[in-house]
């Protein structure tokens, strides 16, 4: 069977971009077991509260759930075990100096299979403040804002918060991609 070409997305880590600044982004390979491979390509992974961690100079991704797979039987999984990454010695001696630094710490920011290869994308990154998080939202909004017609429902109106015009979301019935051209 020919390996697959290209790069096919599973899953995104968004609440990684709501939580840190993103330096810097890796590409590593993941140690998976088959049944693993198998739910990945399903796309039964989440990314959500996990983490990259050094120990004994290897790097580890901590808290990525793979949903054991339907027919696996006695050969699954465990769906919170610890995955291997797979980085150049050079990287991971960089990276290990940023870590010690204050406040840096290593997010996946996405999975992905590239070329049939199962790779995770590690974000350096460091953490918001929770006036960054209003600040980064109120900017989203207030592009979006701009770039919808007045009479879109995307905006329906206007709140004051903190000396700043912010929109307010829209319904949850409103599809979000109309006014994503740009975000």
């Amino acid at each position: 069977m020919a390996r697959e070409q290209g790069i096919h997305v599973v899953a995104n880590n968004r609440k990684a971009y709501h939580d840190f600044f993103i330096d810097e982004t890796y590409e590593a390979g993941l140690v998976l077991m088959g049944t693993e491979v198998k739910s990945l390509r399903e796309g039964r992974v989440q990314l959500r509260d996990s983490y990259a961690e050094m120990k004994e100079g290897e790097l580890y991704l901590v808290g990525v759930h793979i949903s054991p797979y339907m027919q696996g039987n006695i050969w699954n999984h465990d769906p919170l075990r610890r995955r291997k990454l797979l980085l150049h010695r050079k990287e991971l001696n960089r990276l290990a100096g940023k870590v010690k630094e204050r406040g840096y710490a290593l997010v996946p920011t996405k999975i992905y299979f590239k070329n049939g290869l199962a790779k995770v994308e590690i974000g350096l990154a460091r953490g918001k403040k929770q006036y960054d998080k209003r600040a980064d939202l109120a900017k989203r909004d207030a592009q979006r804002a701009l770039h919808c017609k007045e009479g879109d429902p995307c905006v329906s109106r206007l709140t004051v918060s903190a000396s700043v015009v912010m929109p307010r979301r829209s319904s949850p019935c409103v599809p979000r991609a109309v006014c994503r051209s740009s975000a």
